[in-house]
C-alpha cells in the first residue's frame, strides 16, 4: 500500500493536512522529525501511517494509561492491530502482549516512558524490530516545558540500549523555541525534519470575561445554560476545594456535572472520567490533572475559571475543545485573585532535588515572566487570537473576527491624560516611602472613602480623587494596558506594587501620547459570536445519527466519538449518503468502519429521506 491508501483504508481521507505528508516521508526515508501541530491538527497520523508501511513494531511512548487506551481503542475500530504495555496489565497480560506482537500480530505498541529500560520490555525490544520510536507530548522530556516528566529522561537511554537505531519521531501541541531546543537535545534527535504547521486553531472562539470572584459561578451557569447548554465540556479550576465546591454547585443547579483532581481516590477518578468519556456527564470540572490523556472529540467548550500559570498550558487545555473542527468556545473568567494564588503556587511548587539554587531562581523568574504574559492576555484590550499568535512567535493580523475583544465592539480614545494622572498617584505614593498595588491605586485616583485609604492617609494626596468621573473598572483596565505596554511594571513578589519605568518619562513630559481600544457601552444582552461558516445541517437527521452512534457504542462499550465523530455525522446530514460507495466518501469512515457500520448508517438515512418526502 502506499500512504495514501493507508490514509483513506484506516482513516477515511483522501488528502493529508499540512505538515503530516512531509513527516510521514521523512520517517519512511529514516530520517528523525520534530511535528509542532496543535491539539486536532493530526499528529498521531503522522506516525501511524508509516507504522503500517514500514517493517517490525512502531513503539509510541505516552505519558498516560488513558491516553494508551483510548488511541489503541480508536485504532483497533480503525482496523488498525494494535496494543498497550502498561501497569495495568498483569503478567500474564503483559506476556501475551509481548508474545502477539512477537508473532508479527501488532503494528504500534504504546508504553509509558517508565516502562521502556524494564528487563521485560527491553528483551521484547531485542526479540523484534523496533520499525520507529514515537514520542508522544515530547515536551514533557523538559524541565522548561509545563508538564515535566522525569519518566522522559528514560527514552534517550532506552534507544541506546537498541542494537540499531531506528528513526525517531517527536510530537507536541505546544512548545516554544527553548522547549523545542530541550527536545532535540534531550532525545538526542539527529538533524530532524522540524515541522511547524502553524498554532491556530481557526474553529476556537476566544473569549475573556472579568467578573469579581463572588461573580464567577453566576458568569459559569449563565454561559452553561446558554451556548454551553447540552453540550460536552470541560471547566478547569486552580484548586481542588475550587473543583469541589463548583462541582456541587452545579449539581445542585441540575447540570449533569462530575469531578476529577489528584485528591480523589483512583476509582473514582476512573468512574468520573469514564461517565465523562460516554456522555453519561456533559460538564466535568477538574484540576489540571485532567486532560492530556484525554482524546475526546466532542468537547464543545473548556472554561477555566481561574486564570492558569502560563499560556503554554491555557492553550494546551483550551485546545481540548474542538478536536473535531467543530465551532467551539474557550473562556477565560480572570480575577486579579488569580494571579496571587499563581504566585502563591510558583513560589511553593515541589522543587526538582537534582537542580542547583541558580536553576531553581531561574526557573521561578521564568514562571513569574510567563504569569505576566498570561496575565496580560487575560487583561489585554487586543485581539485574543492574535496575542496567542505572537507569544509563540507567529505573526498575526489586528483583528481574527472570532474572539471576544474583536467582536464585543471597542473604541480607540486617547488616554493620555488619565495615563499621566496614574503615574503622578504612584510616584507622589513613592514619595511618601510606600508603595502599592493596582487596586489602591485606582481608590485613591477615584476618590473611595473605604478605611483602608483613610486610616493610611492617602486621601491627602494631590491625586486624590482626580479621576472620581472615571468608573473604577476603566481606571484598572487603562492600568492593565500601561502594565503590558511597558509604562508600568510591578515590583515586589509578595504585594505586587507599582513603579513607573523608563518608558514612561516621555508621556509625563507631554512628548507623546497614548491611545488604546476601550469597549463601547454595551447593550444588555449579550453580543452575539460569529461562527465559522458550517454546511446547512438537518437537526433531525443529526439526532437520530447520534442515536445510532451510542447504540453501536454501548455495544461494544466504547465512547460514542471512537464510532463516528460529531465532524462525521455532519457530513453525513449534508451529502446523505444512499449507497455504500457514496458512505465510502464520508471524511473518517475507513474501509473498516464501512464494514462494521456503513450498512446500517445508510439504511437510517435511507429511512429518513423516505420520512422527509412530500406526501403528493
Amino acid at each position: 500500500m502506499t500512504k495514501l491508501e493507508v490514509l483513506k483504508r484506516y482513516f477515511g481521507h483522501d488528502g493529508f493536512r499540512p505538515g503530516q505528508e512531509e513527516l510521514i516521508d521523512s520517517v519512511l526515508g529514516g530520517r528523525d522529525v520534530l511535528g509542532i501541530m496543535p491539539t486536532g491538527a493530526g499528529k498521531s497520523v503522522c506516525y501511524q501511517v508509516p507504522a503500517m508501511l514500514m517493517d517490525g513494531v512502531a513503539v509510541v511512548v505516552s505519558p498516560l494509561i488513558s491516553l494508551m487506551k483510548d488511541q489503541v481503542g480508536a485504532l483497533r475500530e480503525n482496523g488498525i492491530p494494535c496494543a498497550y504495555v502498561n501497569s495495568s496489565l498483569d503478567y500474564r497480560e503483559l506476556k501475551e502482549t509481548y508474545e502477539r506482537a512477537a508473532a508479527g500480530e501488532y503494528k504500534i505498541i504504546y508504553a509509558a516512558p517508565e516502562r521502556l529500560c524494564t528487563a521485560d520490555f527491553l528483551r521484547f525490544s531485542e526479540i523484534v524490530k523496533i520499525s520507529m520510536v514515537t514520542v508522544d507530548e515530547a515536551h514533557c522530556v523538559s524541565q522548561w516545558g509545563q508538564d515535566f516528566r522525569p519518566g522522559y529522561l528514560k527514552i534517550a537511554e532506552y534507544i541506546k540500549s537498541l542494537s540499531y537505531r531506528p528513526p525517531i519521531g517527536a510530537f507536541t501541541a505546544t512548545a516554544t523555541e527553548e522547549v523545542r531546543r530541550d527536545i532535540i537535545k534531550l532525545l538526542e534527535l539527529k538533524e530532524p525534519k522540524v515541522a511547524v504547521t502553524g498554532f491556530d486553531r481557526k474553529n476556537l472562539y476566544f473569549e475573556v470575561k472579568r467578573p469579581k470572584a463572588k461573580d464567577k459561578l453566576n458568569q459559569l451557569v449563565y454561559f452553561l445554560g446558554g451556548r454551553g447548554r447540552g453540550k460536552s465540556g470541560i471547566v478547569y479550576a486552580i484548586s481542588r476545594k475550587t473543583v469541589e465546591s463548583v462541582c456541587d454547585e452545579l449539581c445542585e443547579r441540575g447540570f449533569a456535572a462530575t469531578r476529577y483532581h489528584a485528591g480523589l481516590s483512583p476509582e473514582e477518578r476512573r468512574r468520573n472520567q469514564d461517565d465523562f468519556l460516554y456522555d453519561r456527564k456533559t460538564v466535568m470540572v477538574a484540576t489540571n490533572a485532567f486532560g492530556m490523556g484525554i482524546d475526546k472529540s466532542n468537547v464543545s467548550f473548556v472554561v477555566h475559571y481561574n486564570m492558569p500559570k502560563n499560556i503554554e498550558s491555557y492553550y494546551q487545555e483550551a485546545g481540548r475543545a474542538g478536536r473535531d473542527g467543530s465551532p467551539s468556545d474557550c473562556l477565560l473568567l480572570y480575577a486579579p485573585g488569580d494571579v496571587r494564588t499563581n504566585k502563591f503556587l510558583i513560589d511553593n511548587t515541589d522543587e526538582n532535588e537534582e537542580l542547583s539554587d541558580e536553576e531553581r531562581e531561574f526557573i521561578r523568574e521564568r514562571d513569574y515572566e510567563r504569569l505576566r504574559q498570561m496575565t496580560f492576555y487575560a487583561t489585554t484590550d487586543d485581539c485574543l487570537r492574535g496575542f496567542i499568535l505572537k507569544y509563540f512567535g507567529e505573526s498575526a493580523g489586528s483583528e481574527c473576527g472570532n474572539c471576544s475583544n474583536c467582536l464585543e465592539g471597542f473604541e480607540t480614545r486617547d488616554v493620555t491624560e488619565p495615563a499621566r494622572m496614574i503615574l503622578s498617584c504612584v510616584m507622589r505614593m513613592m514619595r511618601r516611602g510606600t508603595s502599592y498595588g493596582r487596586t489602591t491605586v485606582a481608590d485613591v485616583l477615584a476618590g473611595s472613602q473605604n478605611e483602608k485609604i483613610t486610616d493610611r492617609g492617602l486621601d491627602t494626596l494631590t491625586t486624590y480623587g482626580i479621576m472620581k468621573d472615571h468608573k473604577k473598572k476603566d481606571i484598572l483596565r487603562i492600568i492593565d494596558f500601561m502594565l503590558e505596554k511597558g509604562y508600568l511594571s510591578v515590583k515586589g513578589e509578595k504585594y505586587g506594587v507599582l513603579a513607573p519605568c523608563r518608558k514612561a518619562a516621555p508621556l509625563l513630559r507631554g512628548e507623546e501620547t497614548l491611545t488604546m481600544r476601550m469597549p463601547k457601552p454595551k447593550p444588555k444582552e449579550e453580543p452575539r459570536r460569529k461562527k465559522p461558516s458550517a454546511a446547512e445541517i438537518d437537526e433531525g437527521l443529526m439526532g437520530e445519527l447520534k442515536a445510532l452512534r451510542l447504540e453501536l457504542a454501548k455495544a461494544q462499550s466504547v465512547p460514542a466519538y471512537v464510532i463516528f465523530t460529531d465532524a462525521s455525522l455532519r457530513e453525513m446530514c449534508a451529502a446523505m449518503p444512499e449507497t455504500l460507495a457514496e458512505f465510502s466518501d464520508i471524511p473518517g469512515v475507513g474501509a473498516a468502519k464501512l464494514n462494521r457500520y456503513g450498512a446500517v448508517f445508510v439504511d437510517l438515512i435511507s429511512q429518513y429521506k423516505n420520512r422527509k418526502k412530500p406526501r403528493m
